[in-house]
């Protein structure tokens, strides 16, 4: 167990292994644990971190008002403070947002990107096509903010999973050490929804990141995700795209070998 104080926060994180460095960041309501699965078979040939973001779990939390800017800025204080730079990051849900934001703001640090599924809806409110396809998820997610409004982290950490992530019936199938995570850290989801520019993007700065991009989805994650994607990867110059098949809004855990044998190369170049 390890600390760093990066952009006056304490986080904590977990690094294993020799070689190029590679950073994972979680999603919402998640932390470092979620990437379990695949730290061994990236380990093998890279010094992996993963961190438990501002807030979540085992980091401090400074009871105010966090944004995605934080968030960025945190990563990069940690791939600088711990050395990894110019660092691959592998970002998922929400922590694929974070990667590329932080693409956009300081792709000196980068080498490379793995993201899957960033819930970039504000992406899809500026375009009039996709308009409706923002505003049905808003609603959803408007069902959520209202049950953390009044403090009622399980049953909106459940609504979340089965109506936003997954799909009905998901959150009893999730390991009950994970149920728990969620609900801790449910206070931080509402902070997200609280920040104007946690789902949004600067695609103009984003089309500067000249590194490998691999942008990846599941083939029974809702169409959403992937209409987000094309957008990004009409902005960034060396994207990839890469489909999971059956494996939901997180790979990483239901198929973690296959997540290590699509990232791993890229993270080696």
């Amino acid at each position: 167990m390890a600390e760093i104080r990066v952009n006056g926060v304490s986080l904590h994180y977990e690094a294993d292994g020799e070689g190029p460095g590679v950073v994972l960041v979680h999603g919402s309501w998640s932390d470092a644990d979620s990437w379990s699965r695949v730290v061994p078979g990236l380990a093998g040939s890279t010094r992996v971190v993963a961190y438990d973001r501002r807030g979540h779990s085992r980091s401090e939390d400074p009871l105010t008002q966090g944004s995605v800017h934080e968030d960025a800025a945190d990563l990069a204080g940690l791939i600088e403070g711990l050395g990894l730079a110019p660092a691959f990051v592998c970002g998922n849900s929400y922590g694929s947002l974070i990667a590329l934001r932080l693409a956009s703001v300081r792709p000196d640090l980068l080498r490379g990107l793995a993201v899957h599924e960033p819930p970039g809806t504000s992406l899809l409110l500026t375009d009039p096509e996709l308009r409706p396809i923002g505003t049905a998820l808003a609603g959803r997610v408007a069902a959520v903010r209202e049950l953390l409004e009044q403090a009622e982290s399980a049953a909106a950490a459940e609504l979340f999973v089965e109506t936003v992530a997954f799909a009905p019936g998901a959150w009893a199938q999730l390991p009950a050490p994970v149920r728990h995570t969620f609900i801790r850290n449910a206070p931080t989801y509402l902070d997200e929804l609280r920040d104007p520019d946690a789902l949004d993007l600067d695609l103009n700065a984003l089309s500067r990141f000249a590194e490998p991009a691999l942008l990846t989805q599941s083939d029974d994650s809702p169409p959403m995700y992937g209409q987000v994607l094309d957008l990004i990867d009409l902005a960034l110059p060396a994207a990839e795209r890469y489909v999971y098949a059956g494996a939901g809004h997180a790979p990483h855990v239901s198929q973690p070998e296959e997540w290590v044998r699509v990232v791993l190369p890229r993270a080696l170049g």
